[in-house]
């Protein structure tokens, strides 16, 4: 994925996130902390990548990381995750500067990257030093972008339309109640297609 993709993604994770009020620092957060947070650290996987945006810009940082774990791998895993957030709480005392809103928008703009990546044909090893992928391969990044700045967009327009007021995430929830909702159109559908 390209860098404006990964840009554009964030952004609509930051909204969607938000929105949906995955947690409750994101919930009362500042739309003015949770999205540049987000946008901040959504380029931040690819620092692995000595031609990417970033690592363009950092070849210091970029090139030994390149060297010792190659593209997509160490720093597009959960471990990754983990490890920056342990390394971020051990130099950021609790009552610190920084709010809750802000490093959790900082989490997710970090998440948001590995998600778009997963995404493209070549995926992500979510789960490093193990060399499984995990992939969706619905953008393919060698017929252009084009694909890539829609999709997100969607994704951008869809967050926005996500009401607030639907029932928070959870088990009695609206992932739930998604879910059930698809589930009895399709035995509907079944049960019509049973009764022709």
């Amino acid at each position: 994925m390209t860098a404006e993709g990964h840009i554009i993604f964030a952004i609509a994770s930051a909204i969607f996130a938000k929105r949906a009020e995955l947690t409750p620092e994101l919930a009362s957060g500042d739309w003015w902390h949770i999205v540049p947070a987000a946008l901040l650290t959504c380029l931040l996987p690819d620092i692995d990548h000595p031609k990417s945006l970033l690592g363009q810009r950092l070849k210091w940082i970029s090139q030994p990381v390149a060297r010792i774990f190659g593209h997509r791998g160490f720093t597009h895993s959960l471990l990754a995750v983990l490890g920056g957030l342990a390394l971020f709480q051990m130099n950021v005392p609790a009552d610190g500067p920084l709010p809750a809103d802000v490093l959790q928008g900082m989490v997710l703009g970090y998440l948001s990257h590995i998600a778009a990546d997963m995404l493209t044909p070549a995926g992500v090893p979510l789960l490093w030093p193990c060399r499984w992928r995990f992939r969706l391969p619905i953008l393919n990044s060698q017929k252009g972008n084009q694909l890539e700045r829609t999709l997100c967009m969607a994704l951008v327009a869809w967050s926005m339309w996500f009401s607030p007021d639907m029932p928070h995430f959870g088990a009695n929830g609206w992932p739930a109640q998604l879910i059930n909702s698809v589930q009895s159109s399709f035995n509907r559908a079944l049960n019509q297609r049973s009764a022709q």
